[in-house]
């Protein structure tokens, strides 16, 4: 496998399109199961992206495989249940971007505990999880809106 250049760089308004790209690839939204309204529609995605960005408790970055930007990565909500989550396009899966995103953001974002979640199935986000020192703690079900039906989730923690 080729190195890939990854880097984090505050987001700009010129990657939202790319980010719509990610959040509306069909294999994506069935790998991350649980999807939201701003998925499948571009009005409330431009209302959402404004909201997390003009959020001071949300830390966001672009994320950049060899300068090209792949997606994004944040951690938001309230100490002590902050989450991160990620999004990356399908063309950069399996080449460990992931894992190196995640790890420059934790570097970044210090507060701990971390939470994070993923459909049951989504082994590459687990093991990217996992890579990065999180821990399984639970395992629940809830519904999938890209999937029309319950699935199983699994929840993890950085301590």
């Amino acid at each position: 496998m080729t190195p890939v250049e990854v880097c984090l760089r505050p987001v700009q308004d010129k990657d939202l399109p790319v980010f719509w790209e990610v959040l509306t690839d069909p294999e994506l939204q069935h790998m991350a199961a649980v999807t939201r309204d701003y998925h499948y529609d571009r009005a409330a995605f431009d209302r959402h992206w404004a909201r997390v960005r003009a959020n001071d408790a949300v830390t966001l970055r672009t994320l950049l495989a060899d300068g090209d930007v792949a997606g994004y990565i944040a951690v938001f909500g309230s100490a002590p249940d902050r989450e991160v989550t990620y999004a990356i396009g399908r063309s950069h899966w399996g080449r460990g971007i992931a894992t190196a995103a995640l790890a420059q953001m934790l570097r970044l974002e210090r507060s701990r505990p971390l939470h994070a979640a993923a459909a049951s199935d989504n082994l590459g986000s687990i093991r990217v999880l996992q890579k990065c020192g999180f821990s399984i703690t639970n395992l629940s079900h809830g519904f999938a809106r890209a999937r029309g039906h319950d699935i199983g989730l699994t929840h993890l923690i950085l301590s």
